[in-house]
Parts: C-alpha cells; sequence; structure tokens
C-alpha cells in the first residue's frame, strides 16, 4: 500500500503557477545534464522544450509581482516542493557523486 502523501499547503494562483513550472524547468534540466544523459537527442529536445517553460516560470513571477506579492514564502513553497517530489527531481540536476575505488 503506497503512503498516503501530505497536503499542499495553501498556494496562490501564481505560487502554484510558479512551483509547477519551476519543476518543469528542473526536469528538463536534468535531462539536459551531460553527466547523466545517455542520448544527445533527448537533450536537444528537453533543450528545446527548455525554452517554452523558462517562460512560463517568467510569467508566474511576472503575475506574482505584479499583484503585488513582493515576498516568496519560502517555507510554505518548499513544503509543496517536497510534496511534489522536489528534492528526488533536483536531484538530477547535480553531478553525481564518484563511487569510491
Amino acid at each position: 500500500m503506497v503512503p498516503e502523501l501530505p497536503p499542499l499547503p495553501a498556494l496562490t494562483r501564481a505560487e502554484s503557477e510558479l512551483v509547477d513550472a519551476y519543476l518543469e524547468v528542473v526536469d528538463l534540466l536534468g535531462k539536459i545534464n551531460p553527466s547523466r544523459g545517455m542520448h544527445t537527442y533527448g537533450a536537444l529536445r528537453a533543450a528545446q522544450a527548455l525554452v517554452g517553460r523558462t517562460e512560463a516560470l517568467l510569467q508566474a513571477l511576472t503575475l506574482m509581482h505584479m499583484r503585488g506579492e513582493s515576498e516568496v514564502h519560502a517555507d510554505t513553497l518548499a513544503r509543496a516542493l517536497r510534496v511534489l517530489d522536489g528534492e528526488r527531481r533536483a536531484d538530477r540536476v547535480t553531478v553525481p557523486r564518484t563511487r569510491a575505488s
């Protein structure tokens, strides 16, 4: 039986869009990461998609700013990222550790 995930914290629509777009960008960067990839075609496709997803990220942040949401509530957004498996997803962006000989 799969454990039940904690509920997402209450977010504004713009914060939700920010979190979603951020995770999509992270996923694409993980696919582009040359230390983890296997094929150039997949990385190429991810790089092409990255342009559109960064635009969505920009729009979410712009909307927050225009609405007067001048502060990022880091603790709340971090909880949302954890619920959405952000730590595992962001780990793909890093360079893997070398195995000890």
